[in-house]
């Protein structure tokens, strides 16, 4: 088991960056693919960025590609979140999520954290 807390989230004017943390502890964190999801107010959770347990591999959805980048550190246990060139729709609390299958999925993941709120105004 992981247990996942994320920070980093705010308040940024729109063209801004943010730079989300998630702080993994529990079980060795590079057993775990690692994903950012996102849920805005009124919107089902949608996957943003995944990375394959080595940081080899990532995937983006479409709507932040280019935008957002993640990475991870595997000594630190931890995994990131960079945000650039934020827009108003990129408003939601961001989730950490583990997936212990491995791989870069955009669904299935096991454990989840609390959630940080990115606030984005116009």
């Amino acid at each position: 088991q992981v247990q996942l807390v994320e920070s980093g989230g705010g308040l940024v004017q729109a063209g801004g960056s943010l730079r989300l943390s998630c702080a993994a502890s529990g079980r060795p964190f590079s057993s775990y693919a690692m994903g950012w999801f996102r849920q805005a107010p009124g919107k089902e959770r949608e996957f943003a960025a995944g990375i394959s347990r080595s940081g080899g591999a990532t995937y983006y959805a479409d709507s932040v590609k280019g935008r957002f980048t993640i990475s991870r550190d595997n000594v630190k246990n931890m995994v990131y979140l960079q945000m650039n060139s934020l827009k108003p729709e990129d408003a939601a609390v961001y989730y950490c999520a583990a997936d212990s299958r491995g791989g870069v999925r955009t669904w299935g993941y096991d454990y989840w954290g609390q959630g940080t709120q990115v606030i984005v105004s116009s």
